[in-house]
């Protein structure tokens, strides 16, 4: 039978945990490498909101949502917004330097696994001023006729 880790033994390993409630009310909880590599189970909150954005210089994202929905917001290097609407079972692979974004509806979860190259730098997250004033006026009942 295999032997539970302590979180002491996981930290020697360079593996630690880190969850967070965050401003807009979404519960994340983080498995993170010392590598700059995370898994991330984020629980939306009783409304609807934004997160922040973003974008990598090193790190890829996988997004699977788990339940409810969510809309993807990506600025293109052209400065274009795109929206996609994502439900139960919908993925998307997110890949350095593109600027993202989430909408989660009430109580949507999702999973993200964030991975790189061996030379991630430790806080790879830098924030996209640009997309966030493109996204954050928009409401929950114009998302949903996407």
């Amino acid at each position: 039978m295999p032997r539970r880790l302590s979180d002491e033994e996981a930290r020697e390993l360079g593996i630690e945990t880190l969850h967070q409630l965050m401003d807009n009310g979404e519960k994340r909880f983080r498995l993170i490498g010392s590598d700059g590599t995370s898994y991330i189970r984020t629980e939306a909150s009783n409304e609807g909101g934004w997160q922040n954005s973003h974008f990598h210089k090193g790190l890829t994202e996988f997004y699977v949502v788990q339940s409810g929905w969510l809309v993807y917001a990506e600025l293109s290097v052209e400065g274009k917004l795109s929206l996609r609407s994502m439900k139960r079972g919908d993925s998307i692979m997110v890949h350095p330097f593109i600027h993202h974004n989430l909408y989660m509806s009430p109580y949507t979860v999702t999973h993200v696994v964030k991975y790189g190259s061996d030379d991630v730098i430790q806080t790879d997250w830098f924030p996209s001023l640009e997309l966030d004033k493109l996204t954050r006026h928009i409401p929950e009942s114009e998302l949903l006729k996407i």
